[in-house]
């Protein structure tokens, strides 16, 4: 019986120990395999670090490089680009004016502006016209270059040609061949009222027709009746601004021994409204049609 005994003992000994030896091994195994997983995780993120930091530097040099290119490029638009980026601006704006000059020519040729291109950029005839008669033609010759340069032109040295181009040409050359176009227009204007009364009605004049080379400023003594030399006017025409063909300053005086009558104070008062209202010889051809009502009233 105590033989029995002490092999249970011993058995149920020996199993125990067993047992735990059995569970020390599956520990063991457990750690060492966590232990494993752990060292494969700590590689594989240390693989993980290498490849961040290989593509970090990566990212670096590759933003160095964009820099470097970029300060190379400015650096290049700033020394050697400029001139060409400049001509190209340049050679645009030219022929965009140019295109400008064609349509003006062709739209507003009735104004009496007319021309054709040349090899440096356009010759701009202005035609001058004053009551349906064509007068004079000038010409410009533009050179379509920056700046805008008048090459040659027929315009009279009296017209303000210099204060007009140094005004719009630059900057509105639409503006500048309106303007100087009414510039010639008025001269022509003035000029051909002056000859016609030199001309037409010379009998009605006492003297010389006085006038400066703008023929803005106009002087004469003149009769109302060519026979009758004992009462005359004088008159003196100023046209202040050179845009017009009226004048713009009128005065008339009287000579004579009848000059302080009423009637002819009336006939000198009704003279200046005409000069100021009408063209120079209308007013002279007014004065000889009453003439002829006159002399046929007498008549009949």
């Amino acid at each position: 019986m105590e033989q029995t005994n002490t092999l249970c003992q011993d058995g149920e000994s020996k199993g125990g120990v067993l047992a735990h030896l059995e569970r020390l091994e599956t520990g063991v195994d457990r750690s060492r395999k966590q232990c494993e997983e752990l060292q494969s995780a700590q590689a594989v993120g240390s693989a993980l670090a290498t490849k961040i930091h290989k593509l970090r530097c990566l990212r670096d040099k590759l933003r160095a490089e964009v820099k470097q290119r970029q300060a190379r490029v400015k650096a290049s638009i700033a020394n050697v680009e400029p001139a060409q980026t400049v001509e190209i601006s340049e050679q645009e704006v030219l022929e965009k004016k140019q295109e400008n000059v064609k349509a003006i020519l062709q739209a507003y040729r009735f104004t009496g502006l007319s021309g054709k291109l040349t090899s440096r950029g356009v010759c701009v005839c202005i035609s001058t016209a004053f009551e349906g008669n064509l007068l004079d033609s000038y010409f410009v010759d533009l050179v379509i270059q920056k700046p805008l340069q008048i090459h040659h032109h027929s315009v009279p040295v009296f017209i303000p040609l210099e204060e007009i181009a140094a005004k719009y040409l630059q900057t509105d050359i639409q503006h500048f061949l309106f303007t100087l176009c009414e510039y010639l227009s008025a001269y022509s204007g003035r000029k051909y009222q002056a000859d016609q009364l030199q001309s037409d009605f010379a009998a009605f004049l006492v003297g010389p027709l006085q006038r400066n080379s703008l023929c803005n400023l106009l002087s004469f003594t003149y009769k109302v009746d060519p026979r009758d030399q004992a009462f005359l006017f004088c008159a003196r025409l100023l046209y202040k601004d050179l845009t017009v063909t009226l004048p713009t300053d009128v005065t008339v005086t009287c000579q004579g021994t009848e000059a302080l009558s009423t009637s002819w104070e009336e006939q000198r008062a009704a003279h200046e409204i005409l000069f100021c209202t009408k063209p120079l010889h209308q007013v002279f051809s007014s004065f000889a049609k009453k003439r002829e009502m006159l002399n046929m009233s007498l008549v009949s």
